[in-house]
């Protein structure tokens, strides 16, 4: 982890550990470089489905990030990757977090009581990307590495995408309970 000149914006790569993520607030603008999984309804329930026969995924999310989004991709390029709703996934990000190990979510619309206390418990953070700025993530993702479960038709696929300052990403339910809401007007 690196701090920016600005006071709370960080650059952070892919693989978290637990000291990288208690160092982060509520608040802090993030920008990350490394490599992202993109995981929406069903690609978490086929992850908890494997997980709960005892099988491995295909993919190691440990101290990892994934992010709610549905790409728009052209042979291996990323053209769009704006966030979807991450409320949607709250029935089963709980148990994801804490049975993958993985370090961060990003997302769009915050998440509920649930996740908000498995942030804490497994020390996570979950962070709001801007939405309609899908073309902005593509600049940072260029190139998808792998697909996983393709199965589950484009959207729902896992996609793992390297990036390069990645951002922004706003933290906005940290590891130690901190929670950012937006202004109501």
């Amino acid at each position: 982890m690196q701090m920016n000149d600005r006071k709370g914006t960080l650059r952070l790569g892919t693989e978290l550990s637990e000291d990288h993520v208690l160092k982060l607030v509520a608040g802090d603008v993030v920008y990350i470089t490394g490599r992202l999984y993109t995981m929406r309804d069903q690609a978490h329930l086929k992850a908890l489905q494997l997980l709960r026969s005892g099988k491995d995924l295909p993919f190691d999310l440990r101290g990892g990030v994934i992010y709610h989004c549905g790409p728009l991709i052209k042979g291996d390029r990323v053209v769009s990757a704006g966030p979807t709703t991450s409320m949607r996934m709250e029935r089963s990000e709980a148990e994801i977090i804490a049975r993958t190990g993985l370090r961060a979510i990003i997302g769009k619309g915050g998440m509920g009581h649930k996740t908000a206390e498995a942030l804490v418990k497994n020390k996570a953070v979950y962070m709001e990307y801007p939405g309609g700025v899908g073309a902005l993530a593509a600049r940072a993702s260029g190139r998808v590495s792998r697909v996983y479960w393709r199965e589950l038709g484009d959207p729902e696929a896992v996609w793992e995408m390297p990036v390069k300052d990645f951002g922004p990403c706003f933290v906005t339910m940290d590891a130690h309970g901190c929670l950012m809401r937006a202004k109501q007007h």
